[in-house]
């Protein structure tokens, strides 16, 4: 019990639930306020006000990809289809001796619940082989190898079997590492997982179970955080409270910083509240839900509005633009592709659902000075949107990772193909 109340007050989760359901009257009220500021790494950004514009519901439509064509890269880099006929290849995890894991991985009721792994033996770019490396797990999607085990996080779950590098697939039993929570709003099951950088502790993005606390916050338990363990599931402390929906992590090569990718909140806006890849502070508290950007505070808490919570809140590095799904997050490590690329971030942005007009649907790209910080970032990876009035989308990126060749692989899920992306 003791443990549990320590977590919650690290966490800034305190009993209360937000109120949805605000009346017309107030949020045409709220729409005149002007908009609001903050100022980020790249510079002071203007939101617009809540409810300036109406929250809307635009769920996109798979297409099949016209002859010849296929999503589009700058000029120097060639795209191909590394694997395809695949059943919603969510992430990919390459491991240290270049084995590719994807995991087969959806909402509960039409998961595969699988990884595959493929093999490239001649490291052309080509898959070589592949296997039916696990099953039966439930809602996977962070992978990790790291000792003599193979770390898998599903949605209820860290679990880890015994792994020898190089081995085809994996059928004796799991051992459970720890417990995480699951279920909840808009699909937030995705637990990602990160090694620390001398492999001595666990690092698990977990989503939250509502889009702003109104079910009540006690349902918010371990939820909306980043969560630091040791590799057999002792010592667990919140690392980083706040974040809504963290998904994509990876530590920034020049400063070593934990670096996250995170789905904002839905419901007040076509441009509210925009979605943000940021460093992360040990011990740092991000705004969800009482506020955003900062000390912004959310309408819907107005009864309640949490001050305290509000005035510590940690503004964003970068904001990627409201409701893009922005999930997959990959430093770039690797020299094949050209010098303004190195050290920089690559973001899956998986797209709207709640937006008048298409956001997202891309791969963006964020340089990174020497001095490993943050620059404005700019499209990589487009051509995904088949026709925005007609809702029809030809697939919708998520997942990034790099080969040890430097090329570049995007998990396309909903078009059930990995795409990989190479410099000419």
């Amino acid at each position: 019990m003791k443990r549990t109340i320590a977590m919650l007050l690290f966490s800034g989760i305190v009993y209360g639930q937000a109120n949805e359901n605000l009346s017309e009257e107030k949020k045409n009220e709220l729409a005149q306020g002007g908009p609001d500021y903050a100022e980020t790494a790249l510079g002071k950004i203007e939101l617009p006000a809540p409810f300036a514009s109406e929250s809307v519901r635009k769920e996109s439509k798979i297409v099949a990809w016209l002859e010849g064509e296929m999503p589009k890269a700058p000029a120097g880099f060639k795209v191909s289809v590394f694997a395809d006929g695949l059943d919603h290849p969510r992430w990919t995890y390459v491991a240290p001796n270049n084995d590719i894991f994807v995991v087969e991985s959806d909402d509960a009721k039409k998961s595969a619940n699988k990884i595959t792994m493929f093999r490239d033996k001649d490291q052309d770019g080509v898959p070589d082989e592949k296997f039916s490396f696990l099953k039966n797990l439930n809602q996977p999607f962070g992978m990790l190898i790291l000792g003599d085990y193979f770390y898998v996080a599903n949605v209820d779950a860290l679990i880890r079997f015994p792994y020898k590098e190089g081995q085809n697939t994996i059928e004796g039993k799991p051992e459970k590492v720890i417990d995480l929570p699951a279920g909840g709003y808009n699909h937030h099951w995705t637990r990602n997982i990160l090694a620390g950088p001398n492999e001595e502790k666990i690092y698990i993005t977990v989503g939250s179970s509502s889009n702003v606390g109104e079910h009540g916050m006690e349902k918010e338990e371990r939820r909306a955080n980043i969560i630091e363990i040791n590799p057999d599931g002792t010592g667990e402390k919140i690392y980083a409270a706040g974040l809504r929906n963290p998904v994509g992590i990876d530590w920034n090569p020049v400063t070593g910083e934990l670096w996250t990718a995170v789905n904002e909140r839905d419901k007040i806006g076509n441009n509210l509240v925009p979605d943000y890849v940021t460093s992360v502070k040990e011990g740092g508290w991000y705004g969800w839900p009482y506020s955003y950007f900062g000390d912004i505070k959310d309408p819907r808490w107005a009864s309640d509005p949490h001050n305290e919570m509000a005035e510590k809140a940690i503004v964003p590095d970068v904001a990627v633009g409201a409701h893009t799904a922005s999930l997959g997050l990959k430093f770039y490590t690797h020299k094949s592709f050209p010098e303004k690329y190195h050290n920089g971030a690559f973001v899956g942005q998986h797209g709207s659902w709640n937006r008048a007009e298409f956001a997202g649907y891309k791969v963006l790209f964020i340089p990174f000075d020497e001095n490993g910080d943050p620059q404005e970032p700019e499209d990589f990876l487009t051509g995904f949107i088949a026709d925005d009035d007609a809702s029809q989308v030809y697939g919708r990126p998520v997942g990034v990772t790099t080969l040890s060749d430097g090329s570049l692989l995007v998990n396309d899920d909903d078009g059930n193909v990995i795409w990989r992306i190479s410099a000419e």
